[in-house]
């Protein structure tokens, strides 16, 4: 893992509980988001676990409905863009024939991030308990979950809950947040308990008032006690057992190119044609780095990348002008005449923001911060003084020399 660096204000950790005075907007497949590029849907993938034929059908609402292309986001889910007025009602249609959609009061908090190579099992368990549960659907659009089979990979994202293992003796760590404490519990209760603790979740935003989304922004006062909700686990009979400081595995994410039986493909800034959608078959798994993990024949050339040292590996980007009225710069196309002029991919990531939200920015490692400003971008590297109103055709130079900071080294 990359050395730390001081972390941006919208990802920097809160001092103060968050009050939050309505209620959650975050985009769905039924509540479409009306973007500067048309209507928006976010279609949730458990697990990033997609079948052929639900893969297809993604592709068709593209088409049909959409601008033709697909992209994946940072939860390993995936976005269609420039939705025409009235779509709703045969996306929806589409969508459900392919079993996308459980629901509707549940179709947006099934937030689940997972390791793609590990067994898909617990994810399905966790999932359909989350929408047969009526309770659950109070989550917001942003509450998350990680089914980490142990090497730390999707526990580094910055879960609400996660679950870590299991380990050789079948016992599966069950952690709250981002506490050092966690509950241990039986492999086979791990999706139970999973979703008790979202309930304990809700039980502590009752009791603040504050209408959190999120396990950081409940108050201090009501943050969640990893000791009592092992023991809340015992009396509603899940045998728990309290564990002070819990193990912090980490593993980057699968590099692209063939692991075993299956292929990684990184996707360019997380968007895709359909037609390169449609070069991928097998079983698919969307990945958190905005990746897809697929079992089946090989790729052709479309336009994908499969090389573990092309530049593109550690280059993201939020979706910039024309997308978002916020953005202040075309981010995609100026990351991508970057891109064509880097020789290899630095030490650091580098994530291109249209504006101070950051939307998508990297989690669990240190990055190069890359901000469109009013006079040009503001780079932002670990260790180093900001530089501001750098012009687009600088870039290049200037994040050259903010990636290969010789004061971060690797851990």
């Amino acid at each position: 893992m990359l050395a730390a660096m001081s972390q941006p204000p919208a990802a920097a950790s809160r001092d103060e509980p968050v009050i939050r005075e309505r209620g959650d907007a975050c985009p769905g497949a039924l509540r479409l988001h009306a973007a500067d590029d048309g209507f928006l849907a976010r279609v949730r993938i458990p697990g990033g676990l997609l079948s052929a034929p639900q893969a297809a059908a993604l592709a068709l609402a593209a088409d049909r409905f959409g601008d033709g292309h697909l992209e994946l986001t940072s939860r390993g889910n995936v976005q269609l863009r420039g939705l025409g007025d009235g779509c709703g009602a045969g996306l929806a249609e589409l969508l459900d024939g392919a079993g996308l959609l459980p629901a509707p009061s549940h179709e947006r908090v099934r937030n689940i991030v997972a390791t793609p190579l590990a067994d898909p099992g617990p994810v399905r368990a966790l999932d359909a308990l989350l929408c047969a549960d009526p309770r659950a659907a109070a989550l917001s659009g942003r509450f998350l979950f990680a089914v980490d089979d142990g090497r730390g990979d999707v526990a580094a994202l910055d879960p609400d809950i996660t679950l870590l293992g299991p380990d050789a003796g079948g016992r599966t760590l069950l952690r709250l947040g981002a506490a050092r404490d966690a509950v241990e519990v039986s492999d086979g209760d791990a999706p139970r308990a999973a979703l008790a603790a979202a309930h304990h979740f809700l039980d502590a935003v009752a009791a603040a008032g504050t209408r959190a989304w999120r396990v950081a922004e409940l108050p201090a006062e009501h943050s969640l006690d990893a000791a009592e909700f092992a023991r809340r686990l015992a009396a509603s009979g899940i045998p728990a057992r309290y564990v002070a400081d819990a193990p912090r595995p980490y593993a980057p994410p699968p590099a692209p190119g063939v692991h075993a039986d299956a292929l990684c493909v990184l996707i360019p800034l997380g968007r895709l044609t359909t037609a390169q959608w449609r070069t991928l078959s097998g079983e698919w798994r969307i990945t958190p780095w905005r990746s897809i993990v697929v079992t089946g024949a090989p790729v052709v050339d479309a336009g994908l990348v499969t090389d573990p040292d092309d530049p593109w590996l550690s280059v993201t980007a939020c979706t910039g002008k024309p997308g978002c009225a916020k953005s202040l710069a075309d981010v995609r196309a100026d990351a991508r005449a970057v891109v064509v002029q880097t020789a290899s991919r630095g030490a650091l990531p580098v994530h291109w923001s249209g504006c101070e939200r950051r939307c998508g920015h990297p989690r669990g490692a240190a990055w190069v911060d890359v901000v469109a400003a009013p006079g040009g971008y503001r780079v932002t590297a670990p260790g180093r003084p900001a530089r501001h109103d750098v012009p687009a055709n600088e870039l290049a130079a200037v994040l050259a020399d903010a990636r290969t900071d010789p004061d971060v080294v690797k851990k």
